[in-house]
C-alpha cells in the first residue's frame, strides 16, 4: 500500500504548510524540520483515504490528538462531505487548526478542546489517531467516542504488535512505507460484537 495525496489538494496543502511554518516560528507547534513536514504530516495521512472512501456523506470522523491537524486537514480536504473533528487538549494547537480551517478554507473541519477521558461521547462514525498513545488506550477512548462497531485507525510504527490490546478488540495491520521516513503500519481496530 502506497500513500498518495490527491493532486487537486496540492495547492491548498502547500498553503497549509506555509501557514504552519509561520505559526511555528512564534508558537513552537512542531519540532519537525520544514523539509520533513509534507511527508510526515500530509503524505502519511493520505494512507487513510482509501479506508475513508466507503463512509457515507454526512458521517462524523474524529481525529483524536490531532495536534496541528494531522491527519484531520487531509481528511477534511479530501472528503468535504464529512464532518471532521480535530480533538486535542492543547489550546495553542487548536488555535492554529481553527485559523487553518478559516484561511484555507476548510468549512467541514471543527475543533474540539478537551481531554479524551473527560469529553462527552463524540458519537463518531470513524476514527483515527497518529502517535497519540498505545493501542490499549486508543481502544478505551474509542469505546467512549465511537459508535458501536465502527472502526478506528491508528497510524503506528512497525513495533505496534508489542502494544497490549484488550481481549475484546481485534487489530488488523496494513503495512506501508513513506519515501524517506521508512516503513509504517496502519492498524485497524475493531471491537468484537
Amino acid at each position: 500500500m502506497e500513500p498518495r495525496l490527491p493532486p487537486e489538494l496540492s495547492a491548498t496543502l502547500g498553503r497549509f504548510l506555509v501557514l504552519l511554518d509561520r505559526w511555528n516560528r512564534t508558537h513552537a507547534l512542531t519540532a519537525l524540520p520544514p523539509g520533513a513536514r509534507r511527508e510526515e504530516l500530509l503524505l502519511d495521512a493520505a494512507v487513510l483515504l482509501p479506508f475513508l472512501s466507503e463512509l457515507p456523506s454526512g458521517s462524523r470522523v474524529a481525529d483524536l490528538g490531532t495536534g496541528m491537524g494531522s491527519p484531520a486537514v487531509v481528511l477534511a480536504l479530501a472528503r468535504p462531505d464529512l464532518e471532521i473533528l480535530g480533538v486535542d487538549a492543547s489550546l495553542k494547537k487548536l488555535a492554529f487548526l481553527r485559523q487553518a480551517a478559516m484561511e484555507l478554507p476548510i468549512p467541514n473541519l471543527r475543533t474540539v478542546h478537551g481531554r479524551l477521558e473527560d469529553l462527552p461521547s463524540l458519537g463518531a462514525d470513524w476514527g483515527t489517531a497518529k502517535a497519540l498513545a498505545p493501542l490499549g488506550s486508543l481502544a478505551g477512548w474509542w469505546a467512549r467516542h465511537g459508535r458501536p462497531g465502527v472502526p478506528f485507525f491508528a497510524l503506528k510504527g512497525v513495533d505496534w504488535a508489542q502494544e497490549p490490546l484488550p481481549e475484546t478488540w481485534t487489530a488488523t495491520p496494513h503495512p506501508y512505507a513513506l519515501p524517506s521516513r521508512g516503513p509504517r503500519v496502519l492498524v485497524e481496530l475493531r471491537q468484537r460484537a
